[in-house]
């Protein structure tokens, strides 16, 4: 066979084949970022009766990264919060949905007037649920940021608010923000720098394409708005005083009566009715009534009713001076001559009970 004939057969295909490898790892948002993809061609032929193969180079490129991110809100409509409330939790959801492993920066913003916005939280902090439980406890949910979370998967992010005093409060807005920032850094104190995207393209660098479809398509962002909704204005919080006599100058504390000289004990048992709702800074106020003697150290708080009257409670100081142990303070002023007992927080259904005694003149 000649020459001319082997081109020819060649040429009309008759000899040739072209073989095609490559690699490299699958997520189910695609090609992990930075894989890199290399392929060779070969072709065989004959001449003369000959068989021949001839291999290419071998061409390579990096996958590139696809950016993208969503935030939604991760519970069941807006935290139900009472005025003055603290600690209160709003509940968000960030999905990576890049092909690679990502850090997110956080950033909660209010004061958007939307659907009756009318005040504003104390400082909102944003936490990262640390666990995965998906409740925020603040012994554990320390990071601020979203630290190399893995594609494809989902984390909880917490927001932390205190609620004011005010009386007029009846819905504030948080507007979550996530940014994508680069990760392969497992430092939990520092986050990775805001990602930009890639002007043009290199086959042999990983170049940032931004695909998130949010409010505003393709800018590396993502943000979700819950809001804290007053739900409970006041509650049904009631105050039920008695008086009993304690003992007297000639009875002694066997049937006592009510005669000069005679101790007689008030008890305030104040209640909370309202179902799921606490009241906070409860401020009860006495004053000494005309023709008795306030006694000297015998204010209790915290005391049980129990058939209206109060018992075990705990002896306060009258110099409204913390007692070890006790939640409670309460004080006696003696140019007022007015008893003051301090319930820090009145839980939801509970009674305590509030005693102090006098002297009748």
């Amino acid at each position: 066979m000649t020459v001319s004939t082997a081109r020819h057969l060649l040429l009309t295909g008759t000899a040739a084949a072209a073989a095609f490898a490559s690699t490299g790892a699958q997520a189910q948002s695609g090609t992990t970022a930075g894989t890199v993809i290399s392929n060779t061609a070969t072709a065989s032929y004959s001449v003369n009766g000959v068989n021949q193969t001839k291999t290419s180079n071998t061409a390579t490129f990096k996958v590139d990264r696809k950016v993208n991110l969503t935030l939604v809100d991760g519970q069941n409509g807006n935290t139900q919060v009472s005025i003055g409330q603290t600690g209160a939790v709003l509940k968000y959801r960030l999905t990576n949905s890049t092909n690679g492993v990502q850090d997110f920066l956080l950033e909660a913003t209010q004061g958007i007037v939307l659907g009756g916005d009318n005040f504003n939280v104390d400082v909102p902090n944003v936490f990262v649920d640390s666990d995965g439980d998906g409740e925020y406890d603040p012994t554990k949910d320390k990071l601020t940021f979203v630290n190399e979370l893995a594609a494809d998967t989902s984390i909880v992010i917490f927001v932390v608010s205190d609620i004011p005093a005010n009386q007029s409060a009846q819905l504030a807005n948080i507007t979550l923000t996530a940014q994508v920032a680069a990760g392969g850094d497992a430092s939990t104190t520092v986050p990775g720098a805001a990602l930009l995207p890639s002007p043009v393209n290199d086959d042999q660098r990983v170049d940032v394409v931004f695909a998130d479809t949010d409010t505003i398509p393709r800018d590396g962002l993502a943000s979700a708005t819950l809001a804290y909704e007053i739900a409970t204005r006041d509650v049904a919080l009631t105050v039920v005083k008695s008086s009993s006599v304690v003992s007297d100058p000639v009875n002694g504390i066997l049937a006592p009566k009510a005669l000069p000289g005679a101790v007689v004990q008030y008890c305030l048992i104040v209640n909370n009715a309202t179902l799921l709702t606490a009241a906070s800074g409860v401020n009860i106020t006495d004053t000494i009534p005309d023709n008795t003697t306030y006694v000297p150290g015998s204010i209790t708080v915290g005391g049980i009713p129990l058939l209206g009257a109060c018992v075990l409670g705990t002896p306060m100081n009258d110099s409204g001076a913390a007692v070890g142990g006790s939640p409670y303070t309460a004080s006696y002023n003696a140019n007022t001559k007015l008893v003051t007992a301090t319930i820090p927080t009145l839980l939801s259904l509970q009674s305590l009970g509030v005693t102090f005694q006098v002297t009748i003149n």
